[in-house]
């Protein structure tokens, strides 16, 4: 017999009965009922029963004193469990295991929190025990999920003739919008590697030397803050790019690898195709977001001009939206009054409604203020009947559409106009090129700088930057961007016009990006692609809130590793050999002699 195991922990079943096994895995839990000693023993494969029924024996002593988490040996028989003990919640449930003997391969301390049940323990502890914490069903689950998810990426990325490759990780800065890790270089004095905030310039030069399909999971590393769906420091992402592409083109592959991965697990929860294509400016009206939840099944409608020029200050040459809600006739006042208070939180002063009666009255906080023709237009425009309510706000477009956005969600959900158990995919397209900084007024990009602009050199020269648009695309599913793509600039004209109107000179741009420039000019085709990020398609997947809960070992939100103690000092002779000198905070200075002093 193997020296650990002839079977592992989830693979024994009634067909087993009378088979002498032996497992190996750790201890999982433990019952003592009426001098018959139960243990869960627990491997990656599942969780097995193992019973002594002799408590004067050494086994009973042994397994009743070692620390939960321990990891056994132990050779026994499998047996039947008597009906009444079936548990049909684990695949092992019809048998158990009589134990006959037991080694002890490693010793287990108290540990920290419980393993067996999710106790509600604070995030930092299980991150400085995360490799306790991943032995979790919970966690272990989401990290094999994980684990398929690539898997299944790689075969249909195969499938549909791609081919894997692997672009460096020590690199020059990229100005992909975060600030850069940077590596300091040994050999070359003052000079530092950045590690890649993307594989961007590097997947364009495989397409310009001619490999058509590319793709890898790539690792990515931007310094930047935490966010419930952005892991600080490290992130994996889908990398993409194809040659002698349109816009469609990069569609089609990625809908079909998002709804074949989506459908084979998602756990069965339905996956929309086609994914429906919503321009930009169009997004930010109906949906007050880039990246709307198409899950809420309601609209926002511009209604400024039916303002313009009106008696009521509150709405009167601003930017007024308005959120028309179907059926809640039966709604409490407490309904309204709560959502007021939720638009409150997102930043709003309040959320003015009303509310159409059965003879199609409007009632009312604003009502009294709306004259006939007022509510006439609104009616019109909105599509009112009685049972409808309708929610407003008036500002800043920005400011609206951020806080009426998540207005939009959250009645939807409690007025029942959402859907549960689907993945509602959408693209957003037609971003714009350029926008205006609010604090300078200078023109700037607004998304890519690499893409190309729709209508190319001649809407450079004769459009308004600010009309402009661009072959740019993001995918989204449930309210959460996925990633941003684009059809790139292949021509060095066209290059050097678009970074002109963003301020960079011609000299700016060659020092910036001379090795893509270089390239551009022996012959770069057509090209297109895009990213999906890895970890933010394993969270919808396993519908969690928090994207840290899909990474064996992320940082806090300090971008802090509890658990190895990242990132750490280093002495003074590693830091002469890269030649460098710190200059650390005043404050920083302070406490490391308030330290001392100590």
């Amino acid at each position: 017999m193997h020296r650990y195991r002839s079977h592992t922990c989830g693979e024994l079943r009634a067909s087993d009965v009378g088979t002498d096994v032996r497992l190996s895995g750790w201890l999982h839990n433990r019952r003592n009922l009426g001098g018959i000693l139960f243990i869960d023993l627990r491997d990656h494969h599942g969780i097995v029963q193992l019973v002594v029924r002799d408590e004067s024996s050494e086994i009973d002593e042994q397994l009743g004193s070692l620390a939960k988490e321990s990891v056994l040996r132990v050779d026994g028989k499998v047996t039947a469990r008597g009906a009444e003990n079936v548990n049909p919640e684990l695949p092992t449930g019809e048998i158990e295991v009589e134990v006959t003997e037991v080694e002890v391969l490693g010793g287990a301390e108290q540990i920290p929190f419980t393993i067996n049940a999710e106790d509600g323990v604070n995030e930092e502890r299980r991150l400085e025990y995360r490799f306790l914490d991943l032995r979790r069903e919970r966690m272990h689950r989401n990290v094999m999920l994980r684990s398929k998810v690539i898997a299944a990426i790689r075969e249909k990325m195969v499938a549909q003739g791609f081919n894997e490759m692997a672009t460096p990780i020590l690199s020059a800065t990229s100005p992909e919008g975060a600030r850069d890790f940077l590596v300091p270089s040994r050999l070359h004095a003052g000079r530092f590697y950045a590690l890649p905030q993307a594989p961007q310039q590097f997947k364009q030069l495989l397409m310009i030397a001619g490999f058509d399909r590319y793709f890898q999971i790539a690792p990515c590393f931007r310094d930047e803050d935490a966010r419930a769906d952005r892991s600080p420091g490290e992130f994996y992402q889908l990398d993409m790019e194809m040659s002698f592409v349109e816009q469609e083109d990069v569609f089609e592959v990625i809908e079909t690898l998002m709804t074949e991965l989506f459908q084979e697990l998602g756990e069965g929860r339905e996956v929309t195709s086609p994914f429906p294509r919503i321009p930009f400016r169009e997004a930010m009206v109906k949906y007050g977001s880039d990246k709307p939840d198409l899950r809420a099944r309601l609209e926002l409608t511009d209604v400024s001009a039916l303002f313009a020029g009106s008696g009521f200050k509150a709405f009167a040459d601003k930017h007024v939206r308005a959120l028309a809600v179907p059926d809640t006739a039966a709604q409490p006042r407490k309904f309204f009054d709560s959502l007021g208070d939720f638009a409150v939180e997102q930043g709003a002063k309040g959320l003015a409604w009303v509310r159409v009666g059965e003879d199609g009255s409007l009632a009312g906080p604003i009502a009294k203020f709306l004259t006939e023709d007022d509510v006439k237009a609104l009616t019109d425009t909105l599509g009112l009947v009685p049972g409808h309510a309708v929610f407003f706000g008036a500002g800043e477009f920005d400011e609206v559409s951020k806080i009426m956005g998540a207005v939009r969600v959250e009645a939807a959900k409690r007025a029942g106009h959402f859907e549960e158990n689907v993945f509602r995919f959408c693209w957003i397209v037609d971003f714009p090129m350029f926008e205006k900084d609010e604090e300078t007024g200078e023109i700037e990009f607004s998304h890519n700088p690499f893409s190309m602009p729709q209508g190319g050199l001649e809407a450079l020269r004769t459009k308004d930057p600010l009309d402009v648009l661009a072959w740019q695309y993001d995918i989204v599913c449930n309210g959460v961007e996925l990633s941003s793509g684009a059809i790139r600039n292949h021509e060095p004209e066209i290059m050097f016009e678009a970074f002109g109107i963003a301020g960079y000179s011609e000299e700016d741009v060659e020092r910036e990006f001379g090795g893509m420039l270089r390239a551009f000019r022996f012959g770069a085709p057509p090209h297109g692609g895009i990213a999906p990020g890895i970890d933010r398609i394993v969270m919808l997947l396993a519908d969690e809130p928090n994207i840290r809960e899909t990474i064996a070992f992320p940082l806090n939100n300090n971008a802090l590793d509890l658990m190895m103690g990242a990132p750490s000092e280093v002495d003074e002779a590693r830091l002469r050999e890269l030649h460098l000198s710190l200059r650390k905070p005043p404050q920083v200075k302070q406490a490391e002699k308030a330290k001392q002093a100590e």
